[in-house]
Formats: C-alpha cells, sequence, structure tokens
C-alpha cells in the first residue's frame, strides 16, 4: 500500500512540468499546473469569507477538489480555456488519464480521489461551484497582475472572458462585479479587445 501511495506521490510531482498559458505575475515565464493547483487552494481559503455560499459549503472538500483537479493533465495536458478545438476529445484524454494516473493508488484512495475529480468536473456540488469559481478567476489575476500578457498574446476579447464566466454572476455576484472590473480593466488597458 505505501509503494503505491509513493509510486502516485512521484508521478503527481510530473505536474510542475505541465506549462499553462498564463504568466507568473513578475511576467519571467508561463506559470506550471502544480503552482496553479497550489495558487487556487489559497485562493480558496482567502476568498472563503466572502463568498456568499460558504454556510452551504465545506471548504475542505473545495481544496482537496483543487488540489487534484488537474492532475490528469500529466497526461492529457492543459486544454488553454479559449482553445475551441482542444476542447472537442478534452473529456476522453482527461478520463483515460485519471484512469492512469488515480490507478496507481491503492482502491480505496484511488476511488477517493476519482470521485473527487469526478465531482469537481460535474460541478454541482456546493464545493465544486466553489472550487470552479476559484479555478476560473485564477488565470483573471494573473493577467491583471501581467499586464494582460497571456490576453494580448492570445488576442482574446472581452467577450470570450465574459461569456466563460457569466455563470458566476448569480452564484456570487461579489466576485462576479470583481470580473466585470478586470475586463473593464483590460479594455481600457488595452489588453483585451472590446469586440
Amino acid at each position: 500500500m505505501l509503494a503505491e501511495m509513493m509510486t502516485f506521490i512521484k508521478e503527481v510531482d510530473k505536474l510542475k512540468t505541465i506549462e499553462r498559458r498564463t504568466y507568473i505575475s513578475d511576467q519571467s515565464r508561463r506559470e506550471n499546473s502544480g503552482e496553479h493547483s497550489w495558487h487556487v487552494c489559497v485562493m480558496a481559503m482567502t476568498l472563503f469569507d466572502v463568498y456568499e455560499r460558504k454556510k452551504e459549503t465545506d471548504l475542505f472538500t473545495s481544496i482537496r477538489m483543487l488540489l487534484i483537479h488537474d492532475i490528469v493533465e500529466i497526461d492529457a495536458g492543459d486544454t488553454y480555456a479559449f482553445d475551441v478545438l482542444g476542447y472537442e476529445d478534452k473529456n476522453e484524454r482527461e478520463e483515460l488519464a485519471a484512469d492512469r494516473i488515480f490507478g496507481l493508488l491503492p482502491a480505496s484512495k484511488r476511488d477517493e480521489y476519482r470521485s473527487l475529480w469526478q465531482e469537481f468536473e460535474k460541478g454541482q456540488s456546493n464545493e465544486a461551484i466553489y472550487a470552479m469559481i476559484i479555478d476560473h478567476i485564477q488565470p483573471l489575476v494573473l493577467n491583471v497582475s501581467t499586464e494582460g500578457k497571456s490576453w494580448i498574446k492570445h488576442q482574446i476579447n472581452a467577450h470570450q472572458v465574459l461569456t466563460r464566466n457569466s455563470w458566476i454572476k448569480d452564484i456570487s455576484p461579489l466576485i462576479y462585479s470583481q470580473i466585470i472590473e478586470w475586463v473593464e480593466t483590460g479594455i481600457e488597458q488595452g489588453w483585451l479587445k472590446n469586440n
């Protein structure tokens, strides 16, 4: 059992090698998925006090989801939020990755982690919804911190950002108001196209 757990622990270190499209705040390089997973967990803990549905949401479960939600990227790669073609086979790639990577664990831990990952992917529980909100806004934080570096590089427009995050409006008006502010700043600064 311990040997299987150690194999998994060594394997998930590979998440640090998966590059994302967003840049770290000093703009020196692109963020990796291991860093992203850490950052979203800190964000989830920090923003929880202002989250409108915190009484119905178990923060620890959300954090556990955030810690493992991108592990599948070790095999499947990171699918950029605005990559329409990448999303065509994203679910299939990630399911295969989940089979292999979580399959390294002893059965009880495998099932526990796979269940948390699937709950996040379905996005229906209170915990998954909160985790998904955090996962969606983290790249926005980095884009604003880097003067829109990734937005500019990929020629992203305000409509794309708002459409991707519109579902947050009714769940967390406060967080959505921050998204609107970031988008408006992006337009004003020329980081986001306004079309």
